[in-house]
């Protein structure tokens, strides 16, 4: 038996894989002899599986299928035919092998003799017992002749006395199969054959094969099944859907609360009502009134009872209530727990794709790089890591390319020659943490401000208004790229725009720190709930918005005299330190809706009292308005709010196509109320805020316009017609002009009658080659920013420093080409 838990579970779900693929195999290759390709496949798992039994320990096991294998390759080699006897031959092993499993497994004792099955699958006698077998090995007093290990373990099976000898026609018949593969490497097996039963012992064959199949067919378990990833997620999805639906029912308990309260009521002005009936039973004179009067006191007592009766009914039907809603919240929470459980995995999973990439990456670009790797035991939802993967590999391929120095630099710099990349994972709290570390030179503020003004992501005076953090944020723009030649590793401004992309998605943030000369950390804090949402449901212009609570750093309340203007933005004191403060109203651009009552939704079914008693208070003050503190890493922004309603878990609802990416807005979920509420992106948020301080200069705006409308022209040296019409036909479906060069001699000239916002050139032509025309591009002042990109055939890495060195800002292989990235460096280099 494998002593090891862990191996046993992993061995018996992998063997029961290959045994089921080899039955069916074996069950189809009877009807189709001579599908080579299955019998491929059977020779594959036969293999594996004998691997798996060697590695483990499970000799007999492995012998079995060392056999199968020897058979069926001599099938396959044409020395054996693929008969019906070889096919029972194979059978029987496989059903010996599956018992074998089974002991090696659970420590039940299988029954099997190895060598008689041994023998059988070699062509022995089907009449060969285990017995026989044994009672010639057995040791004696009586001296036993020397013989071959093959005539003492296949015999034919004993009449009278137990030594029986064995005829020289089967030793012959055994010794020409060519089935027969000696098992030189099993020493233990002459061992075996000594400790099984003597043939003096009452155990007929037949009886002990029967109860061994009776035993394994009514012990017969299936304890592991693989389920597709898609059913799992369907699952998580309706255990968010009862967590939603365990919200509602305390909204339906505060609703019995009310019958409660109104019953209460009811009772004890029935009871002060009931006292005055019964003082009015006489008139003056002491005679009753009338019977009419009778009936009143009657229809008072009927009421008394049923308001006794309906008072029990109210009061049990709270309490059960409140019983099943505990119930079902530990309930819940105990599915969701075990579905979140199923879809864990170890962030290694990941973790370790990374090292090859990180090597060749390094040697590529000429740089020592080793790998640290920490957290990797950390499990996380699987959704996590399908989605982390490419930002991971981007944030690496960042590192190396972008913040790792050379080894002559690290020398110069008194840094140890090789650089360390660490990648760390750990939980803190119900977030996972994921950091990329490493030691280059960290992040250059100066190179970020000059990029973001270049590529028109922000002007001059929106970064002399950022701080240290938002501007090297700037570096999780789209199009955003330092480095000035562009490559197949970087350059082209698509890779930490996916990471920020991918991890917004899955309700996480990034946070950048930057030591110059020391390194730079990149750390992505995500949440572990995935299907649920907790979030914080605020009224604006009477319309329910919810914002993510894990985002939310406080809420208080502000009176206007509290709001003053720093550099044109709302401003308020919040611990002490300045605040920027919006109204959400017009950050979502809401229309005015003076006209619709404000406390509708106020009246709707919110399961408190209280909260509605709160939002009246809200509403209807004039000193205070609430306000929600949100921070989003370093940054933080207050929002204006109508009220506050409720804190709940919600249920992200999946977006159509057509409204995948909207601003300000992440998704949408359906409340407790049962109505449709949006769901805010914070980090949207804080950008629409620089918007419209930004937007408030005119003459900027303007200046982009006319950028805008402005038809850009490129200039396109190319010598083959035919390269030079499909280039010129791709910028021009992108929206470009182009103006054509045969060379780089008529490109040089065309250069200088008209303005060009770039130029596309090939390297091998005639009169002029694309390097030399960069080169005297760049010797030209006016030129020196000039974007000029090299389409080429050219791919080696010398070649690549040769066009660097010219001074081209892009280089793009004509062996990997794609149209798409020709336009897309064009845009991020335009």
């Amino acid at each position: 038996m494998i002593e090891d838990q862990e191996l046993r579970d992993v061995f018996k779900v992998a063997s029961q894989e290959h045994l089921q693929k080899l039955d069916d195999g074996l069950l189809y290759l009877e009807q189709h002899p001579d599908d080579l390709a299955k019998l491929e496949q059977l020779l594959r798992e036969t293999h594996s599986l004998k691997g798996d039994a060697g590695m483990l320990g499970v000799k007999n096991v492995a012998s079995l299928a060392h056999q199968m294998e020897h058979i069926l390759g001599g099938v396959k080699r044409g020395e054996t035919p693929l008969n019906s006897d070889i096919s029972d031959r194979l059978l029987q092993g496989l059903d010996a092998i599956r018992k074998l499993v089974n002991e090696a497994v659970t420590g039940q004792d299988s029954g099997i003799n190895t060598f008689y099955i041994l023998a059988s699958m070699m062509g022995a006698s089907s009449q060969l017992q285990p017995q026989a077998a044994a009672s010639i090995v057995e040791p004696s007093s009586s001296p036993v002749p020397e013989q071959p290990l093959v005539e003492a373990q296949f015999t034919e099976p004993p009449t009278q006395q137990p030594e029986t000898k064995v005829e020289n026609s089967e030793v012959v018949n055994l010794e020409n199969n060519s089935s027969f593969l000696p098992l030189q490497s099993q020493p233990e097996f002459p061992l075996q054959a000594q400790n099984l039963p003597a043939p003096s012992e009452p155990a007929p064959a037949s009886a002990s094969q029967s109860a061994v199949t009776a035993s394994s067919t009514s012990s017969y378990r299936i304890e592991t099944i693989r389920v597709a990833t898609q059913n799992l997620d369907d699952l998580m999805t309706q255990a968010g859907e009862l967590t939603v639906t365990k919200t509602r029912l305390g909204h339906r308990v505060a609703e019995i609360e009310q019958i409660t309260t109104l019953w209460e009521e009811w009772s004890r002005e029935f009871f002060v009502t009931s006292l005055t009936v019964d003082r009015m039973q006489i008139d003056e004179n002491g005679i009753k009134a009338n019977g009419k009067f009778s009936q009143l006191q009657d229809y008072y007592h009927r009421t008394e009872e049923r308001l006794e009766r309906l008072g029990t009914l109210v009061n049990r039907l709270r309490n059960r209530v409140y019983e099943d809603t505990a119930r079902l919240e530990l309930i819940a929470e105990a599915l969701e727990s075990g579905i979140r459980t199923l879809r864990l995995l170890p962030l290694s999973t990941i973790f370790n794709l990374f090292p090859r990439t990180v090597r060749d990456l390094a040697k590529r670009e000429g740089k020592e790089v080793a790998l640290v790797i920490e957290g990797g035991e950390t499990t996380a939802d699987k959704r996590i890591l399908e989605e982390m993967k490419d930002p991971l590999m981007h944030m690496i391929r960042n590192a190396i390319d972008h913040g790792i120095e050379t080894v002559e630099e690290r020398k110069k710099l008194g840094k140890p020659p090789v650089a360390t990349l660490r990648i760390k994972g750990y939980n803190m709290a119900s977030n996972i943490i994921i950091e990329v570390a490493d030691d280059g030179r960290g992040l250059n503020l100066e190179s970020i401000k000059q990029t973001a003004v270049k590529r028109n992501i922000c002007t001059l005076e929106q970064l002399a208004e950022m701080t240290e953090t938002q501007v090297q944020s700037l570096i999780f723009t789209p199009g955003f790229s330092t480095k000035k030649f562009v490559t197949e590793v970087s350059g082209r401004g698509v890779g930490l725009d996916v990471v920020r992309t991918n991890v917004e998605a899955l309700k996480g943030s990034i946070q950048v720190e930057s030591l110059p000369g020391k390194g730079c950390t990149l750390r992505l804090q995500i949440s572990t709930s995935l299907a649920t949402a907790n979030v914080l449901i605020v009224v604006v212009e009477d319309i329910p918005y919810a914002l993510p609570v894990e985002f939310v750093d406080t809420a208080q309340q502000v009176s206007p005299s509290e709001i003053f203007a720093i550099e044109g933005k709302e401003t308020i004191l919040s611990k002490g330190q300045p605040l920027s403060v919006a109204h959400l109203t017009n950050l979502l651009e809401l229309n005015n809706r003076q006209g619709w009552q404000k406390n509708r939704y106020l009246r709707q079914e919110t399961g408190s009292e209280f909260l509605i008693k709160n939002q009246k208070h809200f509403l209807n003050s004039t000193s205070k308005m609430p306000c929600i503190v949100l921070k989003v890493g370093e940054e933080r922004l207050g929002l204006f709010v109508d009220g506050l309603i409720d804190e709940q878990d919600v249920v992200m609802k999946p977006q159509s196509q057509l409204l995948k990416r909207v601003r300000n807005v992440s998704g949408a979920t359906i409340l407790a109320t049962g109505e449709v509420c949006m769901v805010l992106n914070p980090h949207d948020l804080i950008k629409s805020v620089r918007q419209q301080v930004s937007s408030r200069g005119v003459g900027s705006a303007r200046s982009q316009l006319e950028t805008a409308t402005r038809k850009q022209v490129i200039l396109l040296a190319e010598d083959s017609i035919a390269t030079r019409t499909q280039e010129k036909r791709i910028l021009e479906a992108a929206g470009y002009e182009v103006v054509t060069a045969v060379d780089g001699l008529d490109a040089f000239h065309k250069l200088k009658t008209r303005d060009f916002d770039a130029v596309i050139s090939d390297i091998q032509m005639p009169n002029l080659d694309g390097l030399a025309l960069t080169i005297k591009i760049r010797e030209q002042k006016e030129y020196s920013e000039l974007p000029i990109i090299l389409v080429t055939s050219l791919a080696s890495d010398e070649d690549k420093k040769r066009g660097a060195d010219a001074g081209a800002n892009a280089y793009i292989p004509k062996g990997t080409f794609n149209q798409d990235v020709l336009v897309e460096t064009l845009k991020r280099l335009v």
